[in-house]
């Protein structure tokens, strides 16, 4: 075990390493929108403070640190909550007022929050989610160019083995299992879906618990995974293949944050926006895939690798 001070430099000195290499190899993934990209607003107006929150996995604490530090540094006062659990008690949570802000995907809203069909396209994804935060005293603020989307992981040894290519290619495969997050076996995004609308009525379900999906999956207690299309694993092609989702139940999942109307429409609510929107602006695949490199691979803490990458694209100005 490290002594406390080899532990602080080890940090320190990631944190130097890691703003350096998010500035070489990030800031020209980042889309339009700098930190300066603010609108004017009275000096005196109060700002409001901010409660803002995220889920239960890793990238969803960056994002919650993306968006914070950022408020924070234009003078935002930001209390960080952290981990409130899934989309739907994230979402109780902010009608009852114990919340403010949090990064959600657009079509998590749309179907699995609103129950609504399957919109075609991101930019119809996106609308009907705001419509219908909207009919909650809530609005989302502009989404991401990236989107994380859930995909059925299998190793690639194994999709050679049964000729898996597609989702539907599942149907040929006895015994079935997939492991995947608490909320997976209701939701039309995840095993429900895989039931009424792939017909693989064979599956069995496995809580991933503080397992890594793809640990399970190395040590064959799954035959299928709930990954995601930003996790650096995903990049490890030799080792790990998602099936293509043919029937299109995983959706479009670009990332908005989702705040209460008022904070938007009352004193310095274009300043939050427009600070917001900088950041989500930045947020490419590639992007947001070395961000999850960091926490999960180099164990950074969320903390360090959002001050790094708002820091190397200039949106830490007051």
């Amino acid at each position: 075990m490290f002594r406390k001070h080899t532990r602080r430099a080890a940090k320190a000195a990631f944190a130097i390493s890691f703003g350096v290499a998010l500035l070489i190899g990030l800031t020209a993934c980042g889309g339009g929108g700098g930190g300066n990209n603010t609108t004017t607003t009275s000096a005196s107006a109060p700002k409001p403070k901010l409660i803002l929150g995220s889920k239960g996995f890793g990238e969803s604490y960056i994002l919650e640190q993306l968006y914070g530090q950022a408020l924070k540094a234009k003078g935002f006062p930001v209390t960080f909550k952290g981990n409130f659990g899934e989309s739907e008690l994230a979402n109780k949570a902010i009608k009852a007022g114990k919340l403010d802000m949090y990064p959600e995907y657009t079509g998590v809203i749309v179907l699995d929050l609103a129950k609504a069909k399957f919109p075609k396209t991101s930019e119809a994804t996106y609308a009907a989610a705001k419509k219908f935060e909207e009919t909650q005293g809530l609005t989302l603020l502009n989404p991401t160019p990236f989107e994380d989307v859930d995909t059925f992981t299998v190793l690639t040894s194994t999709a050679h083995k049964d000729g898996l290519k597609t989702m539907s290619d599942l149907k040929k495969v006895n015994p079935l299992t997939y492991a995947g997050y608490p909320a997976c076996p209701t939701r039309i995004t995840c095993l429900l879906g895989m039931k009424q609308i792939y017909g693989l009525n064979q599956i069995k379900f496995i809580p991933i618990g503080n397992i890594s999906v793809y640990t399970l999956l190395d040590q064959g207690k799954a035959v299928g995974g709930d990954g995601f299309s930003t996790d650096p694993a995903q990049l490890n092609h030799k080792k790990y293949t998602a099936l293509v989702d043919d029937k299109h139940i995983f959706g479009y999942q670009n990332v908005a944050p989702v705040i209460k109307k008022t904070l938007i429409t009352g004193p310095n609510g274009a300043l939050l926006a427009s600070t917001a929107n900088a950041v989500s602006a930045k947020l490419t695949l590639a992007a947001m895939q070395a961000m999850n490199k960091a926490y999960y691979v180099d164990k950074a803490t969320p903390e360090q690798i959002a001050h790094g990458f708002l820091a190397a694209n200039g949106l830490l100005s007051k």
